[in-house]
Parts: C-alpha cells; structure tokens; sequence
C-alpha cells in the first residue's frame, strides 16, 4: 500500500527533489508550496491519482488545514509530513530590518511549528505517523552572518526534540535534519555575499542527493531522532557549544577559508552571459 508523503517547499530545492524521489518510489505525494507555478513544473507529467498539488502559505493556519482537509479526502491520511519551506536572509544583527525577522521567523520557525501541531494531531487520529523537520547545522552550531537564519534553525532543532519527547508514546516519531549547506538556491541566495562567508567555510557543499540519503535511510529507515549532515561537522558544531568563546578565536581563520571557497563558487555559477545560474 503506497504511503501518503507530505512535503512543503516543493517548488524549489530539498523539497522539489524529495517530492520526486517519493513520486518514483511509488508512493502517494501531497507537494505544496507557495509558489504555485514551480508546483506545476514538477508535477505535469506525474499520474495526477497518485499526486496533489496544492497551495500553502506556511505562515497560515487556515492554509496549512486546507491542505490537511485536502489530504485527508484525497487520500484518507498523513503518512509521512516534511517541514523542508525555508527562507534564509544574509545580515549582521545590529543590520536587518523589522520586515526581515518577521519573514524569517514566520516562515522558518512558525511555518514548522504550525505543520507540526496539525500533521501531528491527524497521526495521533490515525494512529501513528512521521513528522521530519528540516533545520540546518546553523541550528547546531550559531553562523555570524547568518544570525537570523541560525537563530530560527536553533529553535526549529529544539521544537523538534521537545515535540519528539511528547509525541513518541502517541505513536508519532518526529526526526530532525541539519544539513551542512546545500547546493540549491539557498546557497545562490548567499553567494554574493561576504557576511555569509563562514556558511562556505566547511568541506564538500552537500547535494539534494546527499540529504536524500540521510532523509530515507537515517530519518525514515532508521527513524533516527536526529540527523547531522554531515556527521563530523555537526559533532565539531555540538563541541563547539560547550566553550562557545572559544569558537570566537577562529572564526576569523574560518571566515578566511570560506570567502576563498565563496569566490570558487561565484566563478563556477557564471554562465557563458555572465549571470547567475540558479540551481533550483
């Protein structure tokens, strides 16, 4: 019996790409997001009795129900719900500006926090589901330059870990993703910009194939609790936390490493016209 997969952001990135590993698996597929017209490029030619299409506004209560009423009728249950929507914005605390916060949080860390309590509330119904929620090594370990960003990853990281706890004698089992940076447009987004150094400052940037890996194998094979992508960084990063004055002393040497690896990549993203090629 195929399982039903709920994914937002599939317009784009991790999202698009797990919708269509879920898709090719056989199963059923519930891609949302709210972009409307990336959704449509994705699915046109999928066997649409197997796939659903839909709207969602994270930020939404009322939209974020529509979709799980939508579900429901189409499909009858939530399987499987992956929280992956994510926005990222580039800038030093004392710099962003109000309208910043409240999109970074909304959608990041709200968006999750919605999704989580109705998904979970129709497993709980049904008797057991998975909800996996998509935060960041910078929910790990804290980024400079990306504070906003890694502040709303920490807090998606902790929600997941409390809501693992209260869930997982209710036959609900909440896992949580931190992925080093990944070559999507989120890595586009930061590109160009210097206050973002240190997110290019570790070893291989990570592709949609090698969080793919860890989201199917170590999230739902093994129904780890949490994920770290990879495994290495993510144990430095928890290290880290213990002495975080410490980690001040090499940051400078990190941003160092990572401006040099920032050029690398504005190089490669050149196409033969000179713009930036977005990988999507």
């Amino acid at each position: 019996m195929p399982t039903t997969y709920l994914l937002t952001g599939c317009a784009n990135g991790i999202g698009r790409h797990m919708a269509r590993v879920f898709y090719n698996q056989g199963h059923h597929v519930v891609a949302t997001d709210i972009d409307v017209v990336g959704l449509a490029t994705l699915t046109a030619d999928w066997d649409q009795t197997r796939v659903l299409t839909l709207p969602l506004d994270v930020r939404s209560t009322a939209s974020w129900q529509a979709v799980i009423d939508q579900t429901l009728t189409r499909f009858g249950r939530v399987d499987v719900g992956l929280n992956i929507a994510g926005v990222v914005h580039v800038g030093y605390a004392a710099e962003f500006n109000p309208a910043d916060v409240d999109l970074v949080v909304d959608v990041n860390l709200k968006g999750v926090i919605l999704g989580t309590r109705l998904m979970a509330a129709q497993m709980v119904k049904q008797g057991g589901g998975q909800i996996i929620n998509i935060a960041s090594l910078a929910g790990v370990a804290p980024i400079q330059g990306l504070s906003l960003y890694s502040a709303t990853k920490f807090a998606v990281r902790g929600f997941s870990l409390a809501a693992a706890g209260e869930l997982r004698k209710q036959g609900v089992q909440v896992s949580v993703v931190c992925p080093d940076l990944v070559d999507t447009n989120m890595l586009t987004a930061q590109i160009d910009h210097p206050e973002a150094a240190l997110s290019f400052s570790g070893g291989r940037i990570l592709t949609v194939q090698d969080v793919e890996r860890a989201i199917v194998r170590d999230a739902i094979q093994h129904r780890k609790l949490e994920v770290l992508i990879p495994t290495s960084r993510g144990w430095l990063g928890k290290v880290g936390n213990l002495f975080p004055a410490l980690s001040f002393s090499i940051t400078d040497l990190l941003r160092k490493k990572g401006l040099k690896e920032q050029a690398v990549w504005q190089a490669t993203r050149k196409n033969t016209a000179g713009n930036i090629t977005l990988n999507k």
